[in-house]
């Protein structure tokens, strides 16, 4: 399903399941104009099309003790495999996710941590894996996240 393929309540019922994937088809019913049951073949529809591929969980970190967030900018020995990065950063709890990049550097890697002392014993682990050459690591002041809806108003 191409996003041209969505209408206006296609979007107005995504951006309403982002905000609350919790939320039922009663109470999104209203707000979009249509029946119980239209919402659900609807929200049936994105799911089988594969546009909603999930409905997940936010979480404050802060509060159970993972408040420092930073991603680590990671260069690999030239004959690192992906499979290699994943298997090397996989295997650190700290790891929320790891984007392959194109470029000078290999991968950029997402991290949560409870201090700064933590943050670089992590740090020294990657370094210590004996495929990776070089880092940089920049630490998250703040946030805002438009959402993962890159759809227009309709």
């Amino acid at each position: 399903m191409a996003a041209d393929e969505l209408d206006a309540t296609d979007r107005r019922l995504l951006r309403l399941l982002k905000a609350d994937g919790r939320r039922t088809y009663s109470e999104m019913a209203p707000e979009v104009g249509l029946s119980v049951a239209a919402v659900k073949r609807r929200v049936d529809r994105l799911r089988a099309n594969g546009v909603i591929t999930g409905f997940t969980v936010e979480v404050d970190h802060a509060k159970l003790g993972w408040g420092v967030e930073a991603f680590t900018e990671v260069r690999c020995a030239g004959s690192t495999s992906i499979r290699d990065i994943h298997r090397i950063t996989g295997q650190l709890p700290e790891v929320q996710a790891v984007f392959t990049i194109a470029g000078d550097l290999d991968a950029l890697v997402h991290m949560r941590v409870r201090d700064l002392d933590h943050l670089q014993r992590v740090v020294d682990r990657l370094r210590g894996s004996g495929m990776v050459i070089g880092t940089r690591t920049l630490m998250v002041l703040g946030s805002w996240n438009r959402g993962d809806l890159p759809v227009g108003e309709g």
